[in-house]
Protein backbone atom coordinates (compact mmCIF):
# COMPACT_ATOMS: atom_id res chain seq x y z
CA UNK A 1 0.00 0.00 0.00
CA UNK A 2 1.01 3.63 -0.27
CA UNK A 3 1.08 6.25 2.46
CA UNK A 4 1.60 9.99 2.55
CA UNK A 5 4.71 10.74 4.60
CA UNK A 6 6.56 13.88 5.61
CA UNK A 7 10.14 13.46 4.44
CA UNK A 8 13.22 15.39 5.45
CA UNK A 9 15.45 15.52 2.36
CA UNK A 10 18.04 17.95 3.76
CA UNK A 11 18.32 19.71 7.09
CA UNK A 12 16.08 22.75 7.56
CA UNK A 13 12.36 23.44 7.89
CA UNK A 14 12.12 24.31 4.20
CA UNK A 15 13.38 20.85 3.23
CA UNK A 16 10.34 18.95 4.51
CA UNK A 17 8.05 17.63 1.80
CA UNK A 18 4.97 15.42 1.62
CA UNK A 19 5.67 12.37 -0.51
CA UNK A 20 4.01 9.09 -1.40
CA UNK A 21 5.88 6.08 -0.01
CA UNK A 22 5.36 2.37 -0.60
CA UNK A 23 4.75 0.13 2.40
CA UNK A 24 5.33 -3.62 2.06
CA UNK A 25 2.77 -6.18 3.13
CA UNK A 26 3.12 -7.22 6.79
CA UNK A 27 5.61 -10.00 7.45
CA UNK A 28 4.81 -12.76 9.99
CA UNK A 29 5.57 -10.51 13.00
CA UNK A 30 4.50 -7.16 11.57
CA UNK A 31 1.51 -4.91 12.22
CA UNK A 32 0.21 -2.36 9.72
CA UNK A 33 -1.33 0.72 11.34
CA UNK A 34 -3.39 3.48 9.79
CA UNK A 35 -2.10 6.48 11.72
CA UNK A 36 -4.52 9.20 12.77
CA UNK A 37 -2.44 11.55 14.94
CA UNK A 38 1.16 12.26 15.89
CA UNK A 39 2.72 14.58 18.45
CA UNK A 40 5.82 16.74 18.35
CA UNK A 41 8.82 16.54 20.64
CA UNK A 42 11.72 18.97 20.81
CA UNK A 43 13.85 16.14 19.43
CA UNK A 44 11.85 16.37 16.17
CA UNK A 45 12.71 20.04 15.79
CA UNK A 46 16.39 19.32 16.48
CA UNK A 47 16.30 16.48 13.95
CA UNK A 48 14.86 18.70 11.23
CA UNK A 49 17.35 21.49 11.95
CA UNK A 50 20.28 19.05 11.94
CA UNK A 51 21.36 19.68 15.54
CA UNK A 52 20.23 16.33 16.92
CA UNK A 53 22.44 14.20 14.68
CA UNK A 54 24.28 16.17 11.98
CA UNK A 55 25.43 12.87 10.45
CA UNK A 56 21.93 11.41 10.11
CA UNK A 57 21.39 9.59 6.84
CA UNK A 58 18.80 11.40 4.71
CA UNK A 59 16.12 11.32 3.50
CA UNK A 60 14.32 10.42 6.73
CA UNK A 61 10.71 10.45 7.92
CA UNK A 62 10.81 12.16 11.34
CA UNK A 63 8.55 11.60 14.33
CA UNK A 64 8.38 9.00 17.10
CA UNK A 65 4.93 9.46 18.65
CA UNK A 66 1.75 8.42 16.87
CA UNK A 67 -1.57 6.66 17.36
CA UNK A 68 -3.95 4.89 15.02
CA UNK A 69 -5.86 1.74 14.15
CA UNK A 70 -4.51 -1.69 13.21
CA UNK A 71 -5.52 -2.56 9.65
CA UNK A 72 -3.53 -5.77 9.03
CA UNK A 73 -1.38 -8.21 11.00
CA UNK A 74 1.18 -10.88 10.21
CA UNK A 75 0.46 -14.58 10.62
CA UNK A 76 2.36 -14.86 13.92
CA UNK A 77 1.10 -11.69 15.63
CA UNK A 78 -0.71 -12.49 18.90
CA UNK A 79 -0.97 -9.21 20.83
CA UNK A 80 -3.02 -7.22 18.32
CA UNK A 81 -6.01 -7.65 16.05
CA UNK A 82 -7.46 -5.59 13.24
CA UNK A 83 -9.34 -2.61 14.67
CA UNK A 84 -7.22 -2.20 17.82
CA UNK A 85 -6.39 1.36 18.91
CA UNK A 86 -2.62 1.48 19.36
CA UNK A 87 0.30 3.84 19.84
CA UNK A 88 3.91 3.61 18.76
CA UNK A 89 6.73 2.92 21.17
CA UNK A 90 9.69 5.29 20.93
CA UNK A 91 12.15 2.38 20.94
CA UNK A 92 11.03 -0.47 18.73
CA UNK A 93 12.99 -3.19 20.56
CA UNK A 94 13.44 -2.11 24.20
CA UNK A 95 11.02 -4.45 25.93
CA UNK A 96 12.11 -4.17 29.58
CA UNK A 97 15.16 -4.19 31.82
CA UNK A 98 18.10 -1.79 31.53
CA UNK A 99 18.84 0.22 28.42
CA UNK A 100 21.46 -1.42 26.20
CA UNK A 101 24.15 -0.01 23.91
CA UNK A 102 22.05 -1.07 20.90
CA UNK A 103 18.71 0.31 22.13
CA UNK A 104 19.10 3.70 20.49
CA UNK A 105 19.35 2.14 17.04
CA UNK A 106 15.63 1.30 17.17
CA UNK A 107 14.42 4.85 17.97
CA UNK A 108 11.74 6.01 15.55
CA UNK A 109 12.43 9.17 13.60
CA UNK A 110 16.19 8.98 14.11
CA UNK A 111 18.19 5.96 13.00
CA UNK A 112 15.02 4.59 11.35
CA UNK A 113 12.05 6.21 9.63
CA UNK A 114 9.44 7.66 11.92
CA UNK A 115 5.71 8.15 12.07
CA UNK A 116 4.85 11.50 10.48
CA UNK A 117 2.92 9.49 7.92
CA UNK A 118 -0.62 8.30 7.26
CA UNK A 119 0.42 4.66 7.78
CA UNK A 120 3.38 2.74 9.17
CA UNK A 121 4.49 -0.88 9.34
CA UNK A 122 5.65 -1.80 12.86
CA UNK A 123 7.17 -4.93 14.37
CA UNK A 124 4.72 -6.35 16.89
CA UNK A 125 7.01 -5.32 19.76
CA UNK A 126 7.04 -1.71 18.57
CA UNK A 127 3.42 -1.04 19.48
CA UNK A 128 1.23 -0.95 22.57
CA UNK A 129 -2.50 -0.54 23.11
CA UNK A 130 -3.72 2.97 23.83
CA UNK A 131 -5.27 3.63 27.25
CA UNK A 132 -9.02 3.11 27.44
CA UNK A 133 -11.02 6.21 26.58
CA UNK A 134 -8.18 8.05 24.88
CA UNK A 135 -8.69 9.77 21.53
CA UNK A 136 -6.05 9.35 18.82
CA UNK A 137 -4.78 12.86 19.54
CA UNK A 138 -4.45 12.12 23.25
CA UNK A 139 -2.81 8.73 22.73
CA UNK A 140 -0.26 10.24 20.35
CA UNK A 141 1.20 12.34 23.18
CA UNK A 142 2.29 9.36 25.29
CA UNK A 143 5.25 7.54 23.65
CA UNK A 144 7.98 10.05 24.52
CA UNK A 145 6.84 12.81 26.91
CA UNK A 146 4.61 10.83 29.24
CA UNK A 147 6.94 7.83 29.40
CA UNK A 148 9.97 10.05 30.04
CA UNK A 149 8.22 11.69 33.01
CA UNK A 150 7.10 8.29 34.32
CA UNK A 151 10.54 6.72 33.94
CA UNK A 152 12.13 9.61 35.81
CA UNK A 153 9.83 9.99 38.78
CA UNK A 154 8.56 6.46 39.25
CA UNK A 155 10.94 3.95 37.68
CA UNK A 156 14.16 5.75 38.66
CA UNK A 157 13.08 7.97 41.54
CA UNK A 158 10.52 5.73 43.29
CA UNK A 159 8.45 8.83 44.04
CA UNK A 160 6.36 8.56 47.19
CA UNK A 161 3.59 10.58 48.83
CA UNK A 162 4.72 13.62 50.78
CA UNK A 163 7.85 14.25 48.75
CA UNK A 164 8.42 17.54 46.90
CA UNK A 165 8.99 17.72 43.14
CA UNK A 166 10.39 20.74 41.29
CA UNK A 167 9.33 20.82 37.64
CA UNK A 168 10.98 23.18 35.19
CA UNK A 169 8.75 24.52 32.43
CA UNK A 170 5.30 23.72 31.06
CA UNK A 171 6.00 21.60 27.98
CA UNK A 172 4.85 18.05 27.41
CA UNK A 173 7.22 16.22 29.78
CA UNK A 174 6.76 18.84 32.49
CA UNK A 175 2.96 18.73 32.53
CA UNK A 176 2.91 14.94 32.50
CA UNK A 177 5.38 15.03 35.40
CA UNK A 178 3.07 17.39 37.27
CA UNK A 179 0.10 15.06 36.87
CA UNK A 180 2.10 11.94 37.73
CA UNK A 181 3.54 13.62 40.82
CA UNK A 182 0.12 14.71 42.06
CA UNK A 183 -1.28 11.21 41.43
CA UNK A 184 1.43 9.93 43.81
CA UNK A 185 0.56 12.44 46.52
CA UNK A 186 3.60 14.67 46.01
CA UNK A 187 3.93 18.42 46.49
CA UNK A 188 4.81 20.21 43.25
CA UNK A 189 6.69 23.45 42.61
CA UNK A 190 6.39 24.57 38.98
CA UNK A 191 8.50 27.14 37.11
CA UNK A 192 7.81 29.15 33.96
CA UNK A 193 8.58 32.55 32.48
CA UNK A 194 4.84 33.17 32.00
CA UNK A 195 2.43 34.06 34.81
CA UNK A 196 -0.44 32.91 32.59
CA UNK A 197 1.12 29.47 32.21
CA UNK A 198 1.79 29.30 35.94
CA UNK A 199 -1.87 30.06 36.63
CA UNK A 200 -2.85 27.20 34.34
CA UNK A 201 -0.32 24.99 36.12
CA UNK A 202 -1.94 25.75 39.46
CA UNK A 203 -5.28 24.64 38.05
CA UNK A 204 -3.62 21.32 37.17
CA UNK A 205 -2.49 20.89 40.78
CA UNK A 206 0.82 22.74 41.19
CA UNK A 207 1.13 23.74 44.86
CA UNK A 208 3.61 26.59 44.35
CA UNK A 209 4.85 28.40 41.27
CA UNK A 210 7.90 30.51 40.42
CA UNK A 211 8.33 32.86 37.49
CA UNK A 212 12.01 32.40 36.70
CA UNK A 213 12.09 35.57 34.58
CA UNK A 214 11.01 37.81 37.45
CA UNK A 215 12.76 35.58 40.01
CA UNK A 216 16.04 34.63 38.31
CA UNK A 217 17.45 33.23 41.57
CA UNK A 218 14.72 30.60 41.59
CA UNK A 219 16.89 28.13 43.49
CA UNK A 220 16.86 30.51 46.47
CA UNK A 221 13.08 30.76 46.22
CA UNK A 222 12.83 26.95 46.18
CA UNK A 223 14.82 26.86 49.42
CA UNK A 224 12.44 29.37 50.99
CA UNK A 225 9.42 27.32 49.92
CA UNK A 226 10.91 24.16 51.43
CA UNK A 227 12.08 25.67 54.74
CA UNK A 228 15.69 25.52 53.49
CA UNK A 229 15.50 21.76 52.97
CA UNK A 230 15.42 21.64 49.18
CA UNK A 231 13.29 19.42 46.97
CA UNK A 232 13.42 15.64 46.67
CA UNK A 233 13.11 15.46 42.87
CA UNK A 234 13.81 17.84 39.99
CA UNK A 235 12.55 17.31 36.45
CA UNK A 236 15.40 19.10 34.68
CA UNK A 237 14.46 19.98 31.10
CA UNK A 238 16.75 22.99 30.78
CA UNK A 239 20.13 21.30 30.57
CA UNK A 240 23.52 22.89 31.19
CA UNK A 241 22.10 26.38 31.57
CA UNK A 242 19.82 25.48 34.49
CA UNK A 243 21.61 22.52 36.07
CA UNK A 244 23.83 24.61 38.43
CA UNK A 245 20.72 26.08 40.08
CA UNK A 246 19.09 22.65 40.23
CA UNK A 247 22.14 21.36 42.10
CA UNK A 248 21.56 24.10 44.68
CA UNK A 249 17.81 23.48 44.92
CA UNK A 250 17.98 19.71 45.52
CA UNK A 251 18.02 18.20 49.00
CA UNK A 252 20.91 15.92 50.00
CA UNK A 253 20.33 12.51 48.51
CA UNK A 254 17.74 13.90 46.10
CA UNK A 255 17.16 13.02 42.46
CA UNK A 256 17.76 15.23 39.43
CA UNK A 257 16.52 13.85 36.11
CA UNK A 258 18.35 15.21 33.06
CA UNK A 259 15.77 15.20 30.29
CA UNK A 260 16.05 18.25 28.04
CA UNK A 261 18.43 20.80 26.58
CA UNK A 262 16.08 23.76 26.27
CA UNK A 263 18.22 26.40 27.96
CA UNK A 264 21.22 28.21 26.58
CA UNK A 265 24.49 26.32 27.14
CA UNK A 266 26.02 27.07 30.52
CA UNK A 267 29.51 26.98 31.97
CA UNK A 268 31.07 23.75 33.14
CA UNK A 269 29.15 22.07 35.95
CA UNK A 270 30.78 22.03 39.39
CA UNK A 271 30.74 18.39 40.50
CA UNK A 272 31.44 19.22 44.17
CA UNK A 273 27.73 19.67 45.10
CA UNK A 274 26.96 16.32 43.46
CA UNK A 275 29.52 14.63 45.70
CA UNK A 276 28.92 16.66 48.85
CA UNK A 277 25.12 16.21 48.73
CA UNK A 278 25.21 12.63 47.38
CA UNK A 279 22.89 13.68 44.57
CA UNK A 280 21.40 11.10 42.21
CA UNK A 281 21.96 12.59 38.76
CA UNK A 282 20.08 10.49 36.19
CA UNK A 283 19.91 10.81 32.43
CA UNK A 284 16.48 9.72 31.23
CA UNK A 285 16.09 8.46 27.66
CA UNK A 286 12.35 7.78 27.33
CA UNK A 287 11.70 4.18 28.49
CA UNK A 288 10.87 0.58 27.70
CA UNK A 289 7.71 -1.27 26.73
CA UNK A 290 7.44 -2.64 30.28
CA UNK A 291 7.56 0.88 31.71
CA UNK A 292 4.89 1.99 29.25
CA UNK A 293 2.65 -0.89 30.33
CA UNK A 294 2.90 0.30 33.94
CA UNK A 295 2.31 3.90 32.84
CA UNK A 296 -0.85 2.88 30.97
CA UNK A 297 -2.17 1.25 34.14
CA UNK A 298 -1.48 4.41 36.14
CA UNK A 299 -3.14 6.58 33.48
CA UNK A 300 -6.32 4.49 33.52
CA UNK A 301 -6.44 4.23 37.33
CA UNK A 302 -5.84 7.94 37.96
CA UNK A 303 -7.71 9.24 34.88
CA UNK A 304 -4.68 11.24 33.71
CA UNK A 305 -5.31 13.15 30.50
CA UNK A 306 -2.69 14.94 28.40
CA UNK A 307 -2.74 18.70 27.95
CA UNK A 308 -2.89 19.47 24.23
CA UNK A 309 -1.90 22.97 23.18
CA UNK A 310 -2.87 22.91 19.48
CA UNK A 311 -3.62 20.46 16.69
CA UNK A 312 -2.15 21.14 13.23
CA UNK A 313 -2.83 19.22 10.00
CA UNK A 314 0.12 17.26 8.60
CA UNK A 315 0.31 19.80 5.76
CA UNK A 316 1.20 22.47 8.35
CA UNK A 317 4.03 20.61 10.08
CA UNK A 318 6.45 23.48 9.41
CA UNK A 319 4.10 25.84 11.24
CA UNK A 320 3.71 23.33 14.07
CA UNK A 321 7.49 23.03 14.45
CA UNK A 322 7.84 26.82 14.39
CA UNK A 323 5.22 27.03 17.14
CA UNK A 324 7.23 24.50 19.15
CA UNK A 325 10.42 26.48 18.54
CA UNK A 326 8.76 29.67 19.80
CA UNK A 327 8.24 28.16 23.25
CA UNK A 328 4.77 29.67 23.50
CA UNK A 329 3.00 26.33 23.79
CA UNK A 330 1.51 24.86 26.98
CA UNK A 331 1.59 21.07 26.83
CA UNK A 332 1.75 19.00 23.64
CA UNK A 333 1.51 20.01 19.99
CA UNK A 334 -0.28 17.41 17.87
CA UNK A 335 -0.47 16.69 14.15
CA UNK A 336 -3.70 15.40 12.64
CA UNK A 337 -2.76 12.84 10.00
CA UNK A 338 -6.27 12.50 8.60
CA UNK A 339 -7.24 16.14 7.93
Amino acid sequence: MTATALRLNAFGLDNLSLEQIELPAPGPNDVLVELHAASLNYRDLMTVLGTYNPRMVLPRVPGSDAAGVVTAIGSQVTNFKVGDHVTSLFFQDWYDGPILPTTGKSALGGPIDGVFSTAHLFPEGGLIHAPAGYSHEEAATLPCSALTAWNALVEKGHLSAGQTVLILGTGGVSLFALQIAKAHGARVILTSSSDEKLARGRKLGADETINYRTTPDWDIEVFKLTAKRGVDHIVEVGGAGTLPRSLKAITPGGYIYLIGVLSEPGAGVDVLPILAKAIHLDGVYVGSRGMRTRLNAAIETNHIKPIIDRVFPLTQTREALAHLQSGSHFGKIVLSLRS
